[in-house]
């Protein structure tokens, strides 16, 4: 089994406030932390009232202040919605503060609506300059440059590593040419993977970040006890999914007894192959469901969401993975740098 981290997206439970989802995000990672994860991940959405790391810049640094080993990094900052020089300042300082254990994945969506995306006083055509603003900011983030007249401080000299996201053959092009680590999106858009892991693969060109191609992918993992167990604590994701298409997103719901009776035949079919990447069941299905995956994919790390709706729930889940990567041999080394 490769090296496993965590995706949290801050998931705000019905009834909950932002607080209480932050503060369980602290929770969650400070466990990861000690079950040994590699990273832990937070991801820039907005104008979603079921997710709190919106300002994921000042998460990670929460997320850092309070835990001691694991990396910590957004998965991702979507650079469109920012200038280079912002985010490298950003990350520049929580590299300065926590050294060594900071990671920047960047995104080329806006995380949100275009009406939001009016709102962050962003212009929508900002998304084309994608791959000149990672070149802008991997420079202000390099060594210090006499000539270059803007500099980033904090940021510049602090190497902060970059990653490419993508859920499309785009993000693989980009990460390949320029070197850079790779997460594919398969905990949500799964339809891709297998075509944009062989692009990237086979066009990687090695840098002085990544002297080899390193992929991670996203998936989705709910483990408990019994299988039954794990299927109904997966019901909050399945209704949250079916939510996105009815247009009522919220909150994230409370698992509920049969999921048949809450989404049509058509949702079925469409919440379910967005969430076609996930691993639900006791330890040993999700066991024997990690190593398929590990096996079809070759990836070298694992990523795992996990959207339970009873924060106690959600501890156990990941401990439960934690435990089962413990007990298998890591088939390679993490990339840090």
């Amino acid at each position: 089994m490769p090296p496993l981290s965590v995706l949290d997206l801050a998931p705000i439970p019905k009834g909950s406030t932002p607080g209480d989802a932050l503060r369980n995000t602290l929770d969650l990672a400070q466990h990861a932390d000690r079950w040994g994860y590699t990273r832990y991940w937070v991801a820039e959405h907005h104008n979603m009232v079921g997710i709190a790391s919106a300002a994921t810049s000042v998460v990670v640094g929460y997320i850092a202040g309070g835990t001691h080993r694991i990396r910590v990094g957004a998965g991702g900052i979507m650079l469109p919605n920012h200038a280079p020089l912002v985010i490298a300042e950003q990350f520049g300082t929580l590299a300065s503060l926590y050294p060594g254990r900071i990671d920047l994945g960047l995104g080329r969506a806006p995380g949100t609506d275009q009406r939001t995306l009016r709102a962050l006083r962003r212009d929508p055509s900002a998304a084309d300059t994608f791959p000149q603003d990672v070149l802008e900011l991997q420079t202000l983030l390099g060594p210090l440059d006499a000539g270059r007249t803007v500099q980033a401080v904090p940021g510049t000299g602090t190497g902060v590593p970059l990653w490419i996201l993508g859920s499309s053959l785009f993000g693989a092009q980009l990460a390949a040419m320029l070197g850079l680590p790779y997460a594919f999106a398969s905990h949500f858009a799964p339809d891709a993977l297998m075509q944009a892991l062989e692009v990237y693969r086979a066009r990687f060109q090695p840098s002085a970040q990544c002297g080899r191609p390193h992929a991670m992918i996203g998936v989705n993992v709910i483990a408990a006890e019994t299988d039954a167990e794990a299927r109904r604590l997966f019901t909050s994701a399945q209704q949250s999914f079916t939510n996105i298409f009815r247009g009522t997103r919220g909150q994230l719901p409370p698992p509920i007894d049969d999921i048949e009776a809450y989404w049509s035949g058509h949702e079925r079919v469409q919440a379910s192959g967005m969430l076609a990447c996930s691993v639900v069941g006791s330890p040993e299905t999700v066991r024997r469901g990690l190593d398929a995956v590990a096996a079809r994919t070759a990836a070298d790390e694992m990523m795992i969401a996990g959207a339970i709706y009873d924060h106690g729930a959600r501890l156990r889940s990941y401990e439960i993975v934690a435990e089962l990567q413990q007990a298998a041999p890591a088939r390679r080394e993490p990339a840090h740098a």
